[in-house]
């Protein structure tokens, strides 16, 4: 619109260059090609205007739609931004699930890799503790599970059921070993013929009884060979295990051991065995035990005796007596009774006349001295026990170092010494520590008699000494 206009002045302004002489003066009329251009001019920025006007319209028609899908493209975008934040997040907790599950994996793998050495680990000293009698059961699974870590055709799956297939056995000879177990097996009798038969593990020791009967025996080990030696028994002793390997019941008719098992048993609570063992300084240590325990037993006597005689209503009646100034009523009370409260009053107020104050500390020294017989004993004995049980370790601990230094070969002594050493620390600390109860209670009940001595004595000290004047002997005379 704004060309066609621009264009319409054009033309007005070249027609009035053309003919300068048309143009009107003031006061005359304009020239009829003026009046033409003019009328042409306002036609066409009418037509103009009704054409903005119905582009106007147009355009405010267009717009709502246009408007309503602008608003329909923002939320799809708005709904696509939420989806992508959550496929984001999605993705991101994804990765550190990934993360968190290749630790894990991690983590497994060598778990797993720990447990296949542990199982070939067990595996080879499997075979090196296992007895002779029992390789002949456990040898093609140990060697099976030895084999398996360097054997590339088998899956992991397979190592591991080969590697804990040995697990099981031994599991199962484990519970063989505590009843006993029977399988078969060949063995070497004592002409060197190999026989066919069935072992007996019972605990440690192992037995052989062929098939046909002919050998039985203990089994042992023979060196250079795989296969065990018998020796057979005699008499009954031989009959009895024949029949106990081929019924797999009954009484194991010898000891392998030849007693020391049951030795060894009687020996482990043996107090006297274990006295033996802790060398001579357990002597002093036996005889400190004694004191503790003489003492202590003395002590408890001691305290239910004066326990029963205890009498505070009697003490109440003495006091009761020297606040009437009754002196010989009181000293009649406390010489009947024997509870020790009241005898020290009863002393202390016969010597008066010296002195209440020294009557009263000496017969408390002398009641107390009662109470504390018997604790410096207990007092030495555990401070004493555990030195003596130090110096029991010093030297059974020198005698050990002795032998290191000599005889390497006697390995039973250089332990022997060491067990000295233990045996007298344990003694002496035990000595010390039983004893240190008993001491604790002695010292609580001599403190609890000495406070109640004194509050007794204070007393009886200010019902003496109070003044007596004329009002208060006349308030006596009146009471009597």
């Amino acid at each position: 619109m704004k060309m066609i206009f621009a264009g319409i002045l054009l033309m007005a302004w070249t027609l009035t260059a053309a003919e300068p002489a048309s143009v009107p003066v003031a006061g005359q009329e304009p020239s009829p090609v003026l009046k033409g251009l003019a009328q042409s001019a306002q036609a066409e920025l009418e037509r103009a205007t009704r054409e903005l006007n119905e582009l106007r319209d147009e355009i405010a028609t267009a717009k709502v739609p246009l408007a309503e899908e602008l608003a329909k493209w923002e939320d799809t975008l708005v709904q696509g931004r939420r989806k992508l934040d959550q496929a984001q997040k999605m993705a991101d907790s994804g990765t550190m699930e990934m993360v968190a599950l290749k630790a894990e994996q991690k983590s497994r793998e060598d778990e797993l890799a720990y447990i296949a050495n542990l199982l070939d680990e067990y595996a080879r000293t499997c075979e090196t503790k296992a007895s002779i009698t029992e390789l002949q059961v456990l040898a093609p699974a140990l060697e099976a599970a030895k084999q398996a870590p360097n054997n590339p055709t088998l899956s992991s799956d397979d190592r591991y059921d080969r590697q804990v297939a040995v697990a099981d056995l031994t599991c199962t000879r484990l519970a063989g070993a505590i009843g006993g177990a029977r399988f078969g097996g060949t063995a070497v009798g004592p002409d060197g013929t190999v026989e066919e038969g069935q072992f007996l593990t019972v605990g440690p020791s192992a037995m052989f009884g062929s098939t046909n009967g002919s050998l039985a025996g203990v089994v042992l080990p023979q060196p250079g060979s795989s296969k065990p030696m018998v020796r057979p028994l005699e008499g009954e002793l031989q009959t009895g295990l024949a029949g106990l390997i081929a019924t797999g019941k009954g009484i194991l008719p010898v000891d392998p051991s030849r007693g020391g098992a049951l030795k060894a048993l009687v020996q482990k609570f043996d107090i006297l065995e274990i006295f033996k063992k802790g060398g001579p300084i357990m002597w002093p240590l036996l005889v400190a035990a004694a004191l503790s325990l003489l003492t202590v037993f003395e002590r408890l006597i001691f305290l239910t005796l004066e326990q029963s005689r205890r009498n505070p209503q009697a003490v109440q009646r003495f006091l009761e007596a020297v606040t009437d100034g009754d002196f010989e009523r009181a000293l009649a009370v406390g010489g009947k009774s024997r509870f020790f409260v009241l005898r020290a009053l009863a002393y202390a107020l016969e010597h008066r006349e010296k002195s209440i104050s020294n009557a009263l500390l000496f017969s408390q020294s002398r009641e107390m001295r009662r109470y504390r017989r018997g604790i410096p004993i207990l007092d030495t004995v555990i401070t004493l026990a555990p030195l003596l049980g130090l110096l029991g370790t010093v030297t059974g601990m020198m005698g050990s170092f002795a032998l290191i230094g000599g005889e390497l070969s006697a390995p039973g002594a250089i332990t022997g010494g060491i067990a000295e050493a233990l045996i007298a620390t344990a003694f002496g600390l035990g000595i010390a520590i039983t004893s240190l109860i008993p001491f604790n209670m002695l010292n609580a009940r001599m403190e609890e008699a000495r406070q109640e001595m004194e509050a007794a004595a204070i007393q009886l000290e200010l019902l003496v000494n109070r003044p007596t004047g004329p009002l208060e002997a006349m308030g006596q005379h009146q009471t009597k």
